[in-house]
């Protein structure tokens, strides 16, 4: 049996709690920040904030302690946005609860934004000082919308350790027969494939919102893909990794599917209505590709690297920029080759 802490109860911690808790051998305590979601799981065993329809496993508890969540946890994963993180870890480290051997799966697809840190590198900026070892960790992501999960549509991912061995145990104790992991020791390229896809998913709703047709979104995803993997390559990854589940099979998914809160975001700013607005009607969820745009482009700076669609997001997102002039500077940029 494995015991399992879930820290973060939005849609994508509840489902990945789905996950884990229809499985015997695992117990799973799940850390919710909003106290109605505790009293709904408790009351009728579902999220009816975050994931309203989805049966929760008896096996899953829930909690608003961050102390009794992570006490006695041998596996603790990080499902809170991405903004959070180094406060929430900071506050669990500060219960004394965590297991010296306790090991992370981080989650959570973004950067942080002044630092511009990946979040496997946050948890061990924040946990090593207080466990005196190195911190076991690794990162979770791929094509994966949280209420296809819940219900068990068939979904694959990549879990990605510098160590083999742990890639290898967080395989195992996540998969099923609906939720297939693959495992990798790219850990740079799977955390950023699944954070810079949200800026492009930004720009692809963006398109949508302007009412252009496929020939865009398809040349827009391409060479999106082309930016990301520009820009991960510098920083270390493996160019293979962003052609995988975490880097194209994560960026198609969040591009063109109608759950996508990013791409949302995107075709909402096409519309014409301001940013603002657009977050204030998202009632508490998080749109991670919006602060994930000033990270991709600091980390851009320090690289020297060019990303031209992520910097007109920026533009848009921060500088009220009109879409369609940002559609037409990338469009009459001068020729490149392929």
């Amino acid at each position: 049996m494995s015991n399992i802490a879930i820290i973060g109860a939005g849609a994508w911690g509840t489902a990945l709690a789905i996950v884990l808790g229809r499985k015997s051998q695992h117990q799973v305590r799940l850390w919710a920040f909003e106290k109605e979601v505790v009293e709904s799981i408790r009351g009728r065993h579902e999220n009816a904030l975050f994931l309203p329809g989805h049966s929760i496993p008896p096996a899953v508890s829930v909690g608003h302690d961050l102390g009794e969540a992570v006490r006695g946890a041998e596996i603790v994963v990080s499902v809170m946005p991405s903004h959070h993180c180094r406060r929430i870890f900071t506050q669990i480290v500060q219960t004394k609860a965590l297991q010296p051997n306790s090991v992370f799966v981080s989650a959570t697809k973004g950067i942080e934004d002044q630092t511009c840190l990946r979040m496997t590198e946050i948890i061990a900026e924040v946990v090593k000082p207080a466990t005196g070892a190195s911190v076991r960790i690794a990162a979770l992501s791929g094509p994966s919308f949280a209420i296809e999960v819940a219900r068990g549509d068939p979904t694959a991912v990549t879990v990605a350790s510098a160590e083999a061995e742990l890639a290898s145990r967080i395989q195992s104790d996540f998969s099923d027969p609906s939720f297939r992991v693959y495992s990798s020791q790219d850990v740079v390229g799977v955390e950023l494939g699944g954070a810079l896809k949200n800026v492009i998913a930004i720009a692809a709703g963006v398109c949508d919102g302007l009412g252009l047709g496929h020939n865009t979104i398809a040349a827009l995803i391409t060479r999106g893909l082309a930016e990301i993997s520009r820009l991960a390559v510098a920083c270390g990854a493996r160019q293979e990794t962003l052609a995988g589940l975490a880097g194209m099979g994560d960026l198609v998914l969040t591009c063109t599917g109608g759950l996508s809160r990013n791409r949302s975001v995107g075709v909402e700013l096409g519309k014409g209505r301001k940013l603002p607005e657009i977050i204030a009607g998202m009632h508490g969820m998080v749109a991670e590709g919006v602060l994930t745009t000033n990270a991709a482009i600091g980390l851009a700076q320090k690289h020297n690297v060019e990303m031209p669609i992520s910097r007109q997001m920026h533009a848009i997102l921060h500088e009220s920029k009109a879409p369609r002039d940002a559609i037409r500077e990338l469009m009459t940029r001068p020729g490149m080759v392929e």
